[in-house]
């Protein structure tokens, strides 16, 4: 954690609570791993009722979809804390560290307050546990104590990031001022269906009574989200028909992004730290949530939104680390994600020699992945995340049509062969995986 700006927020527990230091609390929370993904609400919201529902103490937006998600969940928060609201922010998974998935104005929580959230909530583990409710999950675990050292922290609002899917993810048990749902592909198949009808009925259950939804879906996903709204009597904003973004020009490391909300016009041109095609979109969708909270919270001004959206920092989503080669590192992590990733690619480095570090999670569509992100003239290194769930580098090898493709045994070892593959010339893209390019960015940006 050396260097790392932690949040600033006091709080301390009964001396009767037993305290688990940093170390302690990672040992817990893998410890949890083993019982997997269980999806379902009945133990989140039983163990919320014994901690006194924290989630009931701020204000919330909460955020889901396919791709995109967590760019707009940071455009959001970033909106907000310079609205002058104190912000609190929840995002899944993390690159490097636990403590970057609970951020409050932009800062993470510091280590020893992350590993207190925790000890206190594992108290009540152990009374879901006997209460024959089964055993609670990492997630589950790490949403409730998110939620209670927000509460602990005075926070106002807090932007939630929805884990996997949305009906039956535990973050649904908030009560939000706005929902989002960025966009529907096919991702999580084995957990929300294998049709992008099912998998938008999942994105759909974090829609609530009368609260106002705004979403980049289109086709056959938006036809689900809209029944579900109007039976929900949830007011919609659709981008495309209600609110339109375009491109408009780079600026050094920034775009420049027009929107206009249907009979209001242009609303601003905005610089957004972030780059990639797919940002215009998540720009899009993340004002007009704005916007939308802003007819009931006045601080969120238009100097707001576009403070806001230059100073976002979304890490290892198309981020460029310029140096003797340049390095792109994105998580695009399924097909939709994939085909952003190589649009990007052919608008901004169309001239360059692309070399990727890949890594893909074997329950992933390794096919679809690498026909969309790879060119005959690419050059491929393939490495493992760092998963139990990673894809043999061998078995994706052999998927993948290219100039040149080989395997190396550890990240650092690709990412070494990677640079000696692009030469002085080359663009080095570390991609396929939240878990390779958080491990492979520890080590470049060191």
């Amino acid at each position: 954690m050396r260097g790392v700006l932690t949040a600033r927020c006091e709080f301390s527990y009964k001396k009767d609570v037993n305290v688990m230091t940093y170390e302690e609390s990672l040992m817990y929370l893998d410890n949890l791993c083993k019982f997997g993904i269980n999806l379902g609400l009945a133990r989140i919201e039983k163990l919320l009722e014994l901690m006194d529902h924290p989630e009931r103490q701020f204000k919330t937006i909460h955020v889901t979809g396919t791709n995109g998600k967590g760019s707009t969940t940071a455009m959001l928060a970033s909106i907000l804390k310079n609205a002058g609201i104190k912000t609190g922010m929840y995002t899944s998974p993390h690159l490097a560290r636990y403590t970057e998935r609970m951020m409050i104005d932009g800062l993470e929580v510091s280590p020893a307050q992350f590993a207190e959230a925790i000890a206190y909530t594992s108290q009540f583990v152990a009374r879901i546990v006997a209460l024959d409710l089964g055993q609670p999950t990492e997630f589950e675990v790490l949403t409730a104590a998110a939620f209670h050292y927000f509460k602990e922290c005075g926070v106002e609002y807090a932007v939630i990031e929805v884990g996997l899917g949305g009906l039956l993810d535990s973050t649904n048990v908030i009560a939000p001022e706005i929902t989002v749902i960025t966009n529907v592909t096919l991702d999580h198949i084995d957990k929300c269906g294998d049709t992008i009808v099912d998998i938008a009925h999942h994105k759909a259950g974090i829609i609530k009574q009368g609260v106002p939804l705004i979403t980049g879906a289109g086709g056959q996903a938006l036809d689900v989200i809209g029944r579900v709204a109007e039976e929900k009597s949830a007011k919609m904003y659709v981008q495309g028909q209600d609110f339109f973004a375009r491109f408009a020009g780079l600026v050094e490391h920034r775009q420049k992004v027009v929107l206009e909300v249907k009979g209001k016009g242009n609303i601003d041109t905005f610089i957004v730290n972030l780059l990639g095609h797919h940002q215009v979109d998540n720009c899009a969708v993340a004002v007009m949530a704005a916007l939308v909270l802003a007819e009931k919270e006045p601080r969120i001004t238009l100097s707001a939104l576009q403070n806001g959206l230059l100073q976002v920092r979304w890490p290892g989503r198309f981020e460029v680390i310029p140096g003797a080669t340049t390095i792109i590192i994105d998580g695009a992590h399924n097909q939709d994600g994939a085909r952003g990733l190589r649009k990007n690619l052919n608008e901004f480095y169309a001239n360059q020699e692309i070399v990727f570090l890949l890594g893909i999670l074997r329950d992933k569509d390794v096919t679809a992945i690498v026909r969309e992100l790879v060119n005959v003239v690419d050059k491929v290194v393939v490495v493992a995340p760092l998963s139990e769930r990673a894809a043999q580098p061998q078995d994706i090898a052999r998927e993948i049509q290219a100039t040149h493709v080989e395997t190396a045994d550890s990240i650092m070892e690709g990412l070494e062969r990677a640079h000696v593959l692009a030469g002085d010339h080359g663009v080095i893209c570390v991609a396929g995986s939240l878990y390779l390019i958080g491990a492979a960015r520890g080590i470049i940006c060191k």
